[in-house]
């Protein structure tokens, strides 16, 4: 508890407008692989043609990269890194989600790195092999706010081969800058903003009741739950609210740096199993389907009581005194956010795959699981899933 890591060197831009002092900033290189997800909301909102003018001014030669998927996949990220080496890029810019961000970070370690991804995945199936090189420098411009990736040394990505979406992390995935600027998460719809939001929420719910919960992690957790907490909802209203996104953005941009000096546990790890299996299952959708059902099993166990009712009280429940208040705090934000009747079966999951699921979890992510405060089993997993099932 009296012991804590601090280590975010990433130079932050937060505010609106922040995008337009992008070309006042001291870039890591002369030649950009700009990289944006393979939708149209990047080009139709002006963000690219945004970017593309600060890099212009800042004297870079940039390339457009517009191959990226939500949960992304390991066939696109070996697609940037030779599209980087290409074309003889010196850095990496992230321009979109976390999704974005998390390829990036891969791609730029394949742009610099022989072999396969997986070689270098610590996990699962992985290689674990070490990097013979440092992976491209990175600028992350962040539109929407969820992962908190522009913050933190790590990524997300899908092997479908093998059915596993696990993590990829290193201190050399620290953008070299990142932008938050609400500005550009105002065009992200309703449902997405909702996801997204949860998302954030989740990482800092998780680090709170974590085993690596610190003074550190628990000043800026709890920061993040009552910033997203009694926000999101007003951003689902209404897109627009510079005043709530920005509270939100500032939310998620302290989740990023919750999961640097503290962590996230299993709840991270079931869903992306979730995800690994159904590609079009949006992460932050499947976190929500399971949430609650998560956290009342730790409840149950009677883990960190306290720790549950302080988070009731961060996110607008004053009167909270017992730690089912949470559960009541977070049935009611879903339902004032409308996504609380969302179903696995929606997604194709079916019950017979939650063994398999839970497996898939504890040895793709297996690393999370042990900063639970209790000890999951297949079987506790399997009820999770089956009691969020729908």
């Amino acid at each position: 508890m009296d012991k804590f890591l601090m280590y975010v060197p990433t130079k932050a831009l937060f505010g609106a407008g922040e995008l337009n002092n992008l070309h006042k900033q001291a870039l890591p290189g002369r030649r950009a692989m700009l990289v944006i997800s393979n939708g149209k909301s990047t080009r139709v909102n002006g963000y690219l043609a945004r970017t593309e003018e600060q890099l212009a001014k800042a004297g870079v030669e940039y390339f457009v990269f517009d191959k990226v998927e939500a949960n992304p996949l390991k066939s696109t990220v070996m697609a940037g890194g030779a599209f980087a080496r290409e074309h003889g890029c010196d850095f990496v810019v992230a321009l979109g989600g976390g999704s974005v961000m998390d390829a990036s970070k891969a791609i730029a370690l394949m742009a610099t790195n022989g072999g396969d991804l997986w070689d270098y995945v610590q996990s699962g199936t992985g290689g674990r092999k070490t990097p013979e090189r440092d992976p491209l420098p990175i600028v992350a411009i962040t539109t929407t706010a969820g992962t908190g990736s522009e913050t933190d040394s790590g990524g997300v990505i899908t092997n479908p081969d093998t059915h596993e979406k696990t993590g990829i992390v290193s201190e050399k995935f620290f953008p070299v800058v990142a932008i938050v600027d609400p500005e550009l998460m105002t065009s992200v719809p309703p449902k997405f903003t909702a996801y997204q939001g949860f998302d954030a929420l989740f990482h800092s719910t998780e680090g709170y009741i974590s085993n690596k919960a610190n003074l550190m992690s628990d000043m800026v957790a709890i920061t993040a739950i009552e910033n997203v907490g009694r926000n999101l909802a007003a951003t689902v209203r209404d897109g627009k609210d510079l005043d709530a996104r920005a509270k939100v953005a500032f939310g998620n941009y302290l989740s990023g740096i919750q999961m640097c000096v503290g962590c996230c546990t299993s709840e991270h790890s079931l869903e992306h199993a979730m995800s690994a299996y159904h590609q079009e299952l949006p992460h932050g959708a499947g976190l929500i389907m399971i949430s609650l059902a998560y956290y009342e099993f730790f409840i149950k166990k009677g883990v960190a009581p306290e720790r549950f009712v302080r988070m009731a009280q961060a996110m607008g429940m004053t009167e909270a005194s017992k730690p089912e208040d949470f559960l009541t705090a977070l049935a009611n934000l879903q339902r004032e956010c409308g996504v609380d009747d969302l179903k696995m079966s929606d997604y194709g999951i079916t019950p017979d795959e939650f063994e398999k699921m839970a497996k898939n979890a504890m040895d793709s992510m297996c690393w999370l699981f042990v900063n639970d405060r209790v000890e999951l089993s297949v079987e506790d997993c399997v009820e999770i899933y089956a009691k969020s099932y729908k």
